[in-house]
């Protein structure tokens, strides 16, 4: 997805909460704020990437500041509010069996986020809003027919606490006699699921777990391990959660698979380049 015009202040809001988040040094993140503007300044075009382009700037932020995971404490909320959330998660299924019904639990947990949000998100009620909510693009029974021919799906997974949402979905996955690999980052990037996460999640129960081999917000094809990049270009299905990869497999797909973003637009931009309004649930064949 190309960057729209709103993504700019995104930018900024989310450089100042990482830099918040980094150091409580002043005068360092006024050096870095000054770095992320010339960045900005001589990357922000029209036709850029969007989350190639924050890579760029959390990468940069972490550089700078020697904080290799600015969020590992916003990390560890997540996962607090997902386990709160899990005994409701468990009564919804238990009425509601469908492939579908777990595809909006795992979109329910692309609330949790605090890259997009903002640290001061109402996530209790956003996730009590979002199960309650109509897929806005419902694209589940093109993904369960794919299902019912695949042999393999690659999971890519998107935020820390998110992740014990995505597991009954896995599970559900494994029904249809495939084999699955869930895909977590090689390194620390906003709020992303790395493999101690997935580990502590237990995903390893269910499916095979691997990295993408960096720290790249969603997909950048080319900063891919040379393994997942081999990965990825021969899985036949893929399934997404969130925005980051959206951004990212949008650029890619060309028809060679098949691939499946599940998500909230969280923002005005993803939304509007989807067609939907802000706040959507959308399971879409891209």
């Amino acid at each position: 997805m190309k960057v729209y015009y709103e993504c700019a202040p995104c930018f900024l809001r989310q450089a100042r909460e990482a830099l918040d988040l980094a150091t409580d040094d002043e005068e360092l993140k006024l050096r870095v704020m000054e770095n992320i503007l010339e960045l900005l300044s001589e990357r922000f075009r029209r036709g850029q990437v969007s989350n190639e382009l924050g890579t760029r700037m959390h990468r940069l932020i972490k550089d700078m500041t020697g904080s290799e995971d600015p969020y590992l404490d916003e990390k560890r909320r997540c996962n607090e509010i997902a386990l709160r959330f899990l005994p409701t998660v468990r009564d919804y299924l238990e009425g509601h069996s469908d492939l579908e019904s777990h595809v909006k639990v795992a979109i329910t947990g692309n609330i949790i986020d605090f890259g997009a949000l903002g640290l001061d998100f109402d996530h209790d009620r956003g996730i009590q809003e979002s199960l309650r909510a109509p897929l806005t693009i419902n694209h589940v029974p093109l993904l369960e027919d794919r299902l019912r021919e695949a042999s393999e799906v690659l999971y890519l997974l998107d935020n820390t606490g998110e992740i014990l949402f995505d597991r009954p979905l896995i599970e559900k996955l494994v029904e249809y006699d495939v084999s699955v690999k869930v895909a977590v980052k090689g390194e620390p990037i906003l709020n992303d699921a790395c493999m101690e996460d997935a580990l502590e999640a237990g995903l390893d129960e269910v499916a095979e777990i691997v990295t993408t081999g960096t720290d790249s917000v969603g997909i950048v094809y080319s900063d891919l391990s040379d393994e997942f990049r081999y990965m990825l270009d021969g899985t036949e299905l893929v399934i997404a959660k969130g925005m980051g990869n959206y951004e990212g497999l949008t650029e890619i797909s060309d028809g060679s698979r098949d691939i499946f973003c599940l998500l909230n637009a969280k923002c005005s931009a993803i939304a509007r380049d989807l067609g939907v309004a802000r706040g959507d649930n959308v399971a879409v064949k891209i």
